[in-house]
């Protein structure tokens, strides 16, 4: 685990940054025009990222793993931006499942899910 706060809060700070891209001129970053691009593209990087993210484990290269995941997450953040949603938003799932047996929570959200659909939601 890394200690150092500035390490601990770096996906705050890329947040903040994409947060502040979104509305820039599409010229003036790469995630600018992505966003300028639309949903579509966006949807096309995470696709790309997260085939490259299975092909460099199916490799075995950890290096190249953690590019192409820091890549993923990175896109992902892009995303998850496009729809108003942050780091937070994904922090505060992670301590709601966190102590969870996976295989419960599944249950728990599809019952939802399905509660959701019954009353018309």
């Amino acid at each position: 685990m890394i200690d150092d706060p500035s390490h601990q809060d770096v996906l705050h700070r890329v947040s903040q940054t994409l947060a502040e891209r979104r509305n820039a001129e599409p010229g003036t970053s790469y995630v600018a025009s992505l966003y300028h691009k639309g949903l579509d593209a966006i949807l096309k990087k995470v696709a790309e990222e997260s085939a490259e993210t299975l092909m460099a484990a199916k490799d075995g290269d950890r290096l190249h793993l953690v590019w192409e995941v820091t890549d993923l997450w990175f896109h992902s953040l892009i995303l998850m931006n496009h729809f108003g949603l942050g780091i937070d938003d994904i922090l505060q799932e992670f301590r709601r499942r966190e102590g969870i047996s996976g295989i419960d929570e599944k249950r728990a959200r599809v019952a939802a899910a399905t509660e959701s659909i019954t009353r018309g939601d």
